[in-house]
């Protein structure tokens, strides 16, 4: 069998996988948030935590849940690190007594925090066992709730009529974790352990290799945090190679499971949020959106990776551009990965993103700035393609000359404002860095690559940090305290203002009486509403960023 065909069986049995789970899973993440009944373990840790779990909240409340739960996992994970020689398992070996420098500590918190696991250093070297499970595991598991939890509230927003409640931030957080997330990633876990995957709490194992020399190979539990890592659309690994390690992704049927895993909720929410709004076709015009961007995406990223540039004698003779590709998984396989984790704020890889062709990478950066909707990551991919909906919507009403609408909600000053604002964040936060990054002497020797490639290196890494991914061009150095700081800082301020964004606007919304829709109204559960939604995406992405894609894989591509 060809690649090609390979590749195209694979994309076919993950579609066809998720169209199984589309529906049914739709609805239970639908009856998870809209249920009354509180499971005795909820009620445990309510009580536990002195929480009323029938008190709803306004949009400002749930909002400083939000900020406050964060800013608590912040300080507790920076401590974890910090103390990392006190804690049973610390098997690190890259700093003189274990401990975790305090910028490194910092970067490392926001990022696990803020559901991006960028990872600036070796974790095989760096974070001991107890560090992964206690610290990063659990903050997998809670980022991705916070992220479902912020999407219901926004759907909520649209879904209530005449009030200021979006229900209760804390009841969301465990209900995600306890009745999602948590069951699917057990089970996820053992079909990785009976694949391959590594699960072990000792340090490492000596082998004896073909020439007669000893090598020490790492080992720890990959597999509980595999599969939540990818569920949660969180990334990062334990290994540092992350899922092109043998031991986290031994081989294609692993390699599509993971796929689907980090596809799945996203995908699924768009069900979730149809049925929330009462029309289930609203949801389906999304889905649609984020099928057809993800589609083109790695139709171009698998193009560019068998047909190199011209230049490229080496790649050209060797049939397509395999540097930094495991030969296990090919090209479908690789771009196939590639493309879904970058549309997915998840940032884990199966293959070497540096080492793909101008246009091949370009696919990925693209993905990352057009603002990760093609699903997005867990919750927060429904979130950012709503408020492109809500954009939308306000253009088309420019265009007829009337008050525009929504699901039965007018849309005024404090809803485009709000949506403008999480639009805007990440560009803004992107480009400063990037920008700063580069202007600097002193950063420039980060950079593995000079010219074009070494720009999108860049460009890639703050792309990758304010959008929360976490995946690298892998060609730059970020252990310096520059880029430790200011990553850090594109990563929090990336996750958290779309975040206030979306609850100020769920809050506005859920305060106003339903309209019915009229002879004007835009029908928003049709294709000329995707079609204008889709537009939109990619008009914000184009109108930019086009400058610094030129500068970067566009000119690459094209040398």
């Amino acid at each position: 069998m060809s690649d090609t065909a390979a590749g195209l069986l694979q994309v076919a049995a993950l579609l066809v996988l998720l169209a199984v789970v589309y529906v049914p899973f739709g609805n239970y993440l639908a009856r998870v948030y809209t249920g009354a009944k509180h499971w005795r373990v909820e009620k445990a840790l309510y009580r536990l935590a002195r929480v009323n779990p029938d008190a709803e909240q306004r949009w400002t409340t749930y909002a400083s849940g939000v900020l406050g739960f964060s800013f608590v996992s912040i300080v507790l994970l920076y401590l974890l690190q910090r103390l990392q020689p006190f804690l049973p398992f610390a098997f690190g070996r890259g700093f003189d007594g274990d401990t975790i420098p305090p910028a490194m500590a910092f970067n490392n918190a926001v990022s696990f925090m803020t559901n991006t696991n960028w990872q600036s250093y070796t974790p095989e070297q760096v974070a001991g066992h107890s560090i992964q499970m206690l610290g990063f595991t659990v903050q997998n598991f809670v980022s991705a709730a916070v992220g479902m939890a912020v999407a219901v509230a926004l759907f909520r927003g649209f879904a209530r009529s005449g009030t200021d409640r979006l229900g209760n931030f804390w009841v969301d957080l465990v209900r995600g974790t306890v009745r999602v997330l948590l069951p699917i990633a057990f089970v996820a876990a053992i079909v990785l352990v009976a694949s391959g995957v590594v699960m072990s709490l000792r340090s490492g194992v000596t082998v004896t290799t073909v020439d007669g020399s000893r090598h020490t190979l790492a080992l720890a539990p990959a597999a509980s945090q595999e599969a939540i890592k990818e569920l949660g659309t969180n990334g990062g690994g334990i290994f540092n190679a992350n899922s092109a390690h043998p031991f986290e992704n031994p081989g294609a049927l692993t390699n599509l499971l993971e796929i689907f895993l980090l596809l799945c909720i996203p995908v699924s929410l768009t069900r979730t949020f149809g049925k929330m709004v009462g029309n289930a076709r609203q949801g389906t015009v999304l889905v649609a959106v984020m099928g057809v961007l993800w589609g083109s995406l790695l139709a171009i990223s698998w193009w560019a990776e068998t047909h190199p540039n011209p230049g490229a004698v080496a790649t050209r003779a060797a049939g397509s551009a395999l540097e930094g590709k495991e030969v296990r998984f090919g090209i479908p396989a690789s771009s196939l990965f590639e493309i879904s984790t970058t549309g997915t704020s998840t940032g884990a890889v199966n293959s070497m993103h540096d080492s793909f062709t101008g246009a091949g990478g370009g696919a990925a950066l693209l993905n990352l700035l057009l603002g990760e909707i093609a699903p997005g990551g867990v919750g927060t991919g429904m979130y950012a393609i709503l408020i492109f909906a809500v954009i939308a919507v306000f253009l088309a009403g420019l265009m007829v000359g009337r008050t525009p609408e929504y699901l039965g909600k007018k849309l005024g000053r404090v809803q485009v404002t709000t949506a403008a604002v999480s639009i805007l964040a990440m560009p803004t936060l992107v480009l400063l860095g990037a920008g700063l990054a580069i202007a600097l002497p002193s950063t420039l020797n980060a950079l593995n690559n000079s010219g074009a490639h070494g720009f999108s290196e860049a460009l890639y890494a703050y792309a990758s940090a304010s959008n929360n991914n976490g995946s690298a061009f892998a060609g730059i150095t970020v252990t310096s305290d520059f880029f430790q700081s200011t990553l850090g800082i594109a990563m929090l301020f990336g996750r958290l203002i779309p975040i206030m964004a979306a609850l100020a606007l769920a809050g506005s919304l859920a305060t106003q009486k339903r309209l019915e829709p009229g002879a004007g109204s835009l029908p928003t559960d049709g294709p000329l509403f995707g079609v204008l939604v889709g537009g939109t995406i990619l008009l914000v992405g184009a109108l930019v960023f086009f400058p610094a894609l030129a500068l970067g894989p566009i000119a690459e591509a094209l040398s």
